[in-house]
């Protein structure tokens, strides 16, 4: 009895002591853990700053555009302005440098046929004050 009684005691102190190194190490992965999650989240609040920061250039960018559209075509009373530009959620954030891109020569598209249209042209330019655009 004397021996089943020290081996009990022995394999009942084994186990104790590996549970106390388990629970040592899952706190230990535990805080580390923490720590981690604590850095992600940090990153991901410093990502959020700079992408509100672009979103806000990229609408102003944006809103210069359209009123530098809507200078030119003020004296068109026949064409209505439409609806100022807003967010479109299906548009890639990656891609925001192209479609920026895209809206120089849509402009410049639009000044130039805002300047194809002759005599209204001229009526504009005169309403506004300007120089009449040159055939």
């Amino acid at each position: 009895m004397t021996d089943d009684g020290a081996t009990a005691a022995m394999r009942y102190k084994e186990t104790i002591a590996l549970s106390r190194g388990s629970a040592e190490n899952l706190r230990a992965w535990e805080l580390n853990r923490a720590q981690e999650l604590e850095a992600e989240i940090e990153e991901a609040k410093a990502a959020i700053e700079v992408a509100a920061e672009r979103e806000q250039r990229a609408s102003e960018r944006a809103t210069r555009w359209w009123k530098m559209a809507l200078h030119n075509i003020q004296g068109l009373t026949w064409l209505p302005p439409g609806d100022n530009p807003h967010p479109v959620s299906t548009a890639r954030a990656a891609y925001l440098e192209r479609y920026l891109e895209e809206v120089k020569p849509s402009y410049q598209e639009l000044v130039q046929a805002v300047l194809g249209l002759g005599w209204r042209a001229k009526r504009a330019a005169a309403k506004r004050g300007e120089e009449p655009p040159q055939a």
